[in-house]
């Protein structure tokens, strides 16, 4: 086969892991710096051109698009499945996942346990909002935020207020804001699954090294290997199936009344493969070589 993966850097281990496992399976792979494509469009001509040429055809396309390069990252993977490419991560389930309050409603839709959840733009509503949530502390999210990034815990009313009302003068980019009840039986704590189609293929467990209620390994966070129960690895592979994703990272959170899904990572990182062992890279390798030939499914989500 003739892969390309969509990535803005060979360096980074996530895309060298992909290149190592496409060429130990026998492909011809190239890594193609999305970021210096671009789209030309006109009727019945719309193409992808990437070095001044037009960008050749794939038996599969992989993105590693970045949280930073949503936008125009998936317009180039939009435009290249419009033009018939098999591709691994449809741009619609990549941007469905990047926006945590549509991710939230979908996920909610299809009947897959979350946090609860309330989002208002009118300061007027905060109070109702919080009493919503019943006690304090409260989880304060920006719904583009990623890493851990653009998350805050208030610890009483008066501190989310005024980081509310701080969040709706500063914020003008229409950005939306999530209030969350917090788990405080599992601060600082959660589970990463890696689902590769329906199969949960690496599980970890994250930990904050302080008192950070994050536990983002890019926060400095610690991972081990974890064996998920029945019920949360059903629910990994449940929360992929409702973003329309074939490869996700699902973040869970073990609560008093069982686990619940946090988000759902479009382009999650490899560094699961050095806490667990387990080959992620040559697992998504083996399930684009099962379904490239079967073609693109339709996306079915319908939000």
């Amino acid at each position: 086969m003739k892969i390309a993966i969509l990535s803005n850097g060979d360096a980074n281990y996530s895309t060298k892991r992909l290149v190592e496992e496409a060429k130990a399976h026998g492909h011809e792979v190239d890594v193609i710096k999305y970021k210096n494509c671009y789209i030309s469009i006109e009727p019945h001509q719309n193409k992808v051109y990437y070095k001044g040429e037009p960008l050749g055809s794939y038996d599969a396309i992989i993105p590693r698009i970045s949280a930073n390069m949503t936008k125009y990252g998936t317009a180039i993977v939009r435009q290249l499945e419009m033009q018939g490419e098999y591709v691994l991560s449809k741009s619609i389930a990549i941007t469905r996942a990047r926006d945590k309050l549509r991710s939230m409603q979908v996920l909610a839709k299809y009947g897959v346990d979350i946090p609860k959840t309330v989002v208002s733009r009118n300061t007027a509503d905060i109070d109702d909002l919080l009493d919503q949530l019943g006690e304090m502390p409260v989880i304060i999210k920006l719904a583009n935020g990623t890493h851990g990034n653009g998350v805050i815990l208030a610890e009483t009313k008066k501190a989310a207020k005024s980081t509310l009302q701080a969040f709706y003068l500063t914020n003008d980019n229409g950005t939306n804001i999530l209030l969350q009840e917090f788990i405080k039986e599992s601060a600082g704590t959660d589970i990463r699954a890696f689902v590769v189609g329906s199969q949960v293929v690496a599980s970890m467990q994250r930990k904050s090294l302080d008192d950070d209620f994050r536990s983002n390994l890019h926060k400095g966070g610690s991972g081990t290997p974890i064996k998920l129960t029945a019920k949360e690895e059903k629910m990994a592979i449940a929360a992929a199936k409702a973003m329309g994703l074939n490869v996700a990272g699902v973040d869970i959170m073990r609560s008093a009344r069982g686990p619940l899904v946090l988000e759902v990572n479009a382009s999650p990182g490899f560094g699961i493969e050095k806490i667990t062992g387990r080959n992620v890279a040559g697992k998504i390798i083996e399930y684009v070589e099962h379904n490239a030939k079967r073609g693109q499914k339709k996306d079915r989500v319908g939000a």
